[in-house]
């Protein structure tokens, strides 16, 4: 009888296999391959050779393709791509930032490793929890919640406030890289601070390092429904004044994520993109996690699918009911079925232009389709509403029902009050709104009516957060306008950069209303309009050709707009392939209305088309960005 094989040694020639399944910039020392694709190996024996037909191996290997796409360009984007932009501003200027993932940087794959190992799936049942780390539906909710540190040893600690002393301003950060490194390097201590948009690119960075193909995904005026009936209530005073909601928003932007796999745990037709949310809004299953929630279920309005699509529905397709607060009440104003969710956006497929996918989420607002979806939701979630245009702060309040805005059915919105007055009002910049400089714009009134139309208006000024918070005025009007039949008049106003600039808040965000009645109508008009300042961005000019381990030169560019002098200037540059770690250079005070540069001097180290991020920061703003594209070639 032949005498059994001695197994020596084995060769998973990681070098070659890693090049051949694109994992060559993480490591060439270890074997890192792909699901769905052939690796080879060799295996060297003691005693003797092997013999075909004498011998047999068997290997036992468990392997899936659940988050294959088939599309070699998106491979290419979603898994390959170590930078991007993320879309921030409003639905009226929509700003890409510029933004390093870096998964394929040093020490990345052990931090990611590292981060399903500090789960607390792991921390109760290690065995269990990786025999599931096959499954994407799985793993993306592990990550999901470890992005976040409320339940857990994460990545981030979220803020939303004024007050980041004690950490970073989460509108500073140009990457993931420095992020995901201070939190191995603290002892996976979570770092301080993040808002939607970080925590969704540490996301991408994680779920894309580890082959799950995933991009980044904008939804502007962004839903936050907490008690899960499909209305975000928004509250004026009779100042026109928006008031702070301590349970629903609408957020100027939100940022989350999409990542590609089958859902066998769902009917068939609910695979392909799935939403996650890693940002600590609302816990699902006792986590502050969300997702994955099927793109194709929540445009259909099936909410009851796992997971959290009910949740995101509302992001992008919720009601949005205004009411006026005055004397104890809450008078309804109008209900809008159309403003929250618009321009959802993600990165171009091997470009730097932005797609628009908001046909992906939900049918064309105003349609017949997207109205029966919305009953649909509501149907599921079996709710119902009062819609009557006042409500009681107290059970003592009576009801003063209008016959003009009696109750109407959810098939379609309310009529505006506008509509019952027979008046418009617009507001219309006159100039782009430049960080310090004063905001010039003016209210447009127009009679549609052929009666005489006596108009009070109150106008308001205050600051926003990203997230909808509303900060305490800082300007207030009020107008007298008297409109002839059909007439359009023009109401100037001007708010100096005196005035708001202490108010300003680090999201550079102005929310302006006004408030309209007429005295012959117990209905009032309600008007607003968010004003996103913008800075000069940040110039980057490339001296010189881009070759791997050769010197290059890199030219910065940077201006103080404002007129007075800034203090406590910090620039930092970043770019996976181009720098080993993040640079950092002290400016201190920067001059009013003062223009420089620097030359910074590195030496590539990755071949290929590669980003330059940089960021400046002072005591008077936060994030003034900029980026390069530059191709690094392997040799002259």
């Amino acid at each position: 009888m032949a005498q059994g094989l001695e197994l020596s040694a084995t060769d998973f020639q990681s070098s070659w296999n890693n090049r051949w399944h694109h994992t060559e910039e993480i490591s060439s020392e270890r074997l890192l391959v792909r699901r769905g694709q052939a690796f080879y190996i060799t295996l060297y024996f003691r005693n003797r050779g092997f013999q075909p037909g004498l011998d047999n191996i068997i290997f036992v290997v468990e392997t899936g393709d659940a988050v294959y796409l088939d599309s070699e360009p998106q491979r290419q984007e979603y898994v390959m791509n170590d930078y991007g932009f993320i879309y921030q501003g409003n639905k009226t200027w929509v700003r890409p930032c510029p933004w390093n993932y870096g998964q394929f940087e040093e020490n990345i794959i052990d931090i990611c490793l590292e981060l399903l190992d500090k789960s607390l799936n792991f921390q109760v049942d290690p065995a269990t929890d990786c025999a599931l780390r096959g499954s994407p539906v799985y793993i993306s909710r592990v990550v999901s919640a470890m992005i976040n540190s409320n339940d857990d040893s994460g990545v981030l600690n979220g803020k939303w406030s004024e007050d980041y002393l004690d950490g970073i301003n989460p509108a500073e950060w140009t990457g993931s890289v420095a992020i995901l490194r201070q939190w191995h390097a603290t002892g996976c201590q979570p770092v301080c601070y993040g808002q939607c948009w970080v925590f969704a690119a540490v996301m991408c960075t994680v779920m894309r390092c580890l082959g799950i193909p995933t991009r980044v995904i904008t939804n502007f005026d962004s839903g936050h429904d907490t008690d899960g009936n499909l209305i975000i209530d928004e509250y004026y005073d009779n100042t026109g004044r928006i008031l702070e909601n301590k349970k629903d928003a609408v957020w100027n932007f939100h940022v989350w994520n999409e990542c590609w796999m089958a859902r066998k745990d769902l009917p068939p037709g609910y695979g392909g993109w799935q939403v996650l949310d890693a940002t600590p809004q609302e816990t699902s299953n006792g986590l502050y996690c969300c997702g994955p929630a099927s793109v194709r279920a929540i445009k259909e309005g099936e909410v009851d699918l796992n997971y959290d699509t009910a949740f995101v529905f509302s992001m992008v397709n919720a009601d949005c009911v205004c009411w006026l607060v005055h004397g104890g009440k809450e008078q309804r104003l109008y209900r809008d079925t159309n403003s929250v969710g618009n321009f959802i956006s993600t990165k171009s497929i091997q470009s730097d232009d932005r797609d628009d996918i908001t046909e992906n989420y939900k049918y064309e607002e105003g349609s017949p389709q997207e109205r029966q979806v919305f009953l649909k939701a509501l149907q599921k979630l079996k709710i119902e509403r009062f819609e009557g245009p006042y409500r009681a702060n107290s059970p003592s309040s009576k009801p003063m029902p209008l016959s003009q805005n009696r109750p109407r059915s959810l098939h379609r919105p309310s009529l505006r009050p506008s509509d019952v007055i027979q008046v418009s009002l617009k507001f219309q910049l006159l100039d782009p709104p430049n960080m310090g400089q004063d905001i010039r714009f003016v209210l447009l009134a127009l009679n549609m009516s052929l009666q005489f139309k006596d108009l009070k208006v109150s106008l308001s000024a205050q600051s926003l957060l990203h997230d909808g918070s509303p900060l305490p005025p800082f300007w207030q009007d009020i107008a007298f306008i008297t409109l002839s039949p059909e007439e359009a008049k023009t109401h100037p106003c001007q708010i100096p950069y005196s005035k708001y600039s202490q108010y300003l808040s680090t999201d550079k965000l102005i929310h302006i209303s006004a408030l309209g009645e007429e005295k012959s109508s117990p209905e009032k008009i309600l008007v607003d309009k968010i004003i996103t300042l913008t800075c000069p961005a940040i110039m980057i000019n490339v001296l010189g050709a881009a070759i791997v381990n050769q010197p290059l030169s890199i030219q910065v560019i940077f201006s103080n707009p404002l007129s007075e002098q800034v203090e406590d200037c910090v620039l930092t540059v970043e770019g996976s392939g181009l720098f080993k770690k993040q640079q950092r250079v002290l400016i201190g005070v920067f001059k009013p209305q003062h223009r420089a540069s620097i030359t910074l001097k590195t030496v590539p180290f990755k071949s290929g088309q590669r980003q330059i991020q940089a960021n400046l920061r002072s005591n008077k703003f936060k994030d003034v960005k900029g980026y390069r594209n530059v191709y690094v070639d392997l040799m002259l």
